[in-house]
């Protein structure tokens, strides 16, 4: 099938790549030009583990385009995929501007029949403004073209999303024409042939079911930093907790495992905007409200550690990071822990000296250069001479360091894990003052 995608970031890029390995015709459009040409020497601008491969190999095989000419794409695809980005306005609901903006410029170009199908992540009611979008200017233009609009979410985990779009738990389809669902559900078959993994439904349930995904996950997320902040005072341990209560089928140990917040470019980002949602229908979501809250408080847990076992003046301490992605196999920084952690340092006098796998040039963008901001390529580096430890992201090579070098390396042997990555008795015995979330802090031997 021919495909266009307009937006060529992070789900723009995978669903392309994606579509485009099992024999689709995809045509990339964008307005950055240097984002083009980048990709067009086969360069890829973000970090997914696998993506440079599947995009260079599909570019080889005549699959897979990008361009800068909207009119190309319009008349290059049936299917329209809207991929845009839908940041977040100061009072929290989701920008629309960009979604609405390619509407209109499919409808200026438009000359035959086309689905256009949302697959930005869009407040209920998105697709009926892009349908009067599209009529408006179908109509200034004075033609009567038949088109459909489709909710489509995403559900991709960064890190993973390759394997999640071609291995899927679940394909939502929202539509209201029974032809366009069969038509959407012929592009999506290769995807689907294990089992029956397509969900159609209503439009508007469609893109609820997006948002609602993302608030459940965040909320677990949140009532566990929460139940981990009680076991600190109540001398529980969080991760025996975690271990009784995952046992439960009904639970589950998915996404219950504390730490120092969640971060990133979704659950802070659809959160407030269903939020946001709720109070446009007169509704107080108050249970959204603690998530963030709840949240936006955890992130300061670190930092609450680290001034008290230092105290409050934390002027000449250097302290060693390890990780600044919000989670680990990304670089993005969006939202993530580490800056909160890092400003909060630096604000008080602090020097950070971090490490992390792929984020590095993400935070020079970030932050620039900086004298109190060393980044230096391992872990071990970054522990020279620190007056301490912070574990910010969960990264595979920081579960099983030499703990005899990170003792030696660092001017005193102390960790705050944001991430719960070590045994408190074992760190004890080893004579490190181990600082984790939710399981208290044995003396070291």
């Amino acid at each position: 099938m021919d495909i266009t995608i307009y937006g060529s970031g992070y789900v723009g890029l995978v669903t392309g790549a994606c579509l485009a390995q099992v024999g689709n015709h995809v045509l990339c459009v964008d307005i950055d030009p240097d984002k083009i040409a980048r990709l067009k020497r086969g360069e890829v601008p973000i970090y997914e583990p696998g993506l440079d491969e599947l995009i260079q190999a599909n570019m080889q095989a005549g699959r897979l385009d990008f361009t800068l000419d909207a009119a190309e794409g319009v008349a290059h695809g049936l299917f329209q995929f809207i991929a845009v980005g839908t940041p977040p306005d100061e009072d929290g609901s989701a920008d629309l501007s960009h979604v609405l903006t390619v509407a209109d410029t499919i409808a200026r170009h438009m000359k035959d029949y086309r689905i256009i199908v949302d697959k930005s992540t869009v407040p209920v009611g998105t697709a009926d403004r892009v349908r009067d979008t599209v009529s408006k200017r179908l109509q200034e233009r004075g033609l009567d073209i038949d088109f459909d609009v489709v909710s489509n979410p995403e559900f991709l985990k960064e890190g993973a999303a390759i394997d999640d779009f071609m291995k899927p738990d679940r394909i939502v389809i929202g539509t209201d024409n029974p032809r366009t669902t069969e038509l959407m559900r012929a592009l999506y078959a290769p995807f689907n042939r294990n089992h029956d993994r397509l969900i159609s439904m209503d439009i508007r349930s469609a893109e609820l079911t997006k948002y609602a995904a993302n608030a459940l996950l965040a909320t677990k997320i949140s009532f566990m930093n929460e139940l981990a902040n009680l076991a600190e005072r109540l001398g529980a341990d969080i991760e025996s907790v975690r271990v009784g209560i995952g046992s439960d089928p009904r639970i589950g140990y998915h996404f219950i495992y504390p730490g120092c917040g969640y971060g990133g470019s979704c659950f802070p980002k659809d959160v407030q905007a269903l939020e946001r949602t709720a109070n446009e229908v007169g509704y107080q979501a108050e249970l959204l409200q603690a998530v963030e809250r709840v949240n936006h408080r955890q992130k300061q847990r670190l930092f609450e550690k680290i001034q008290s076992h230092f105290g409050a003046d934390l002027a000449g301490r250097t302290i060693a990071l390890w990780g600044l992605a919000f989670k680990p196999n990304t670089d993005d920084m969006r939202e993530a822990p580490s800056r909160v952690l890092m400003e909060q340092l630096w604000q008080a006098g602090a020097r950070v000296r971090a490490y992390d796998p792929v984020a590095m040039d993400e935070c020079r963008r970030i932050y620039g250069e900086r004298d109190d901001l060393e980044l230096v390529d391992s872990a071990e580096a970054a522990l020279e001479g620190a007056d301490a430890l912070a574990i910010v992201t969960e990264w595979q090579e920081f579960r099983s360091p030499d703990l005899d070098m990170m003792r030696t390396r660092l001017s005193s042997p102390v960790i705050f894990d944001g991430r719960n990555l070590y045994d408190p008795e074992r760190m004890a015995r080893e004579g490190f003052r181990y600082h984790a979330i939710g399981r208290g802090a044995p003396e070291p031997a």
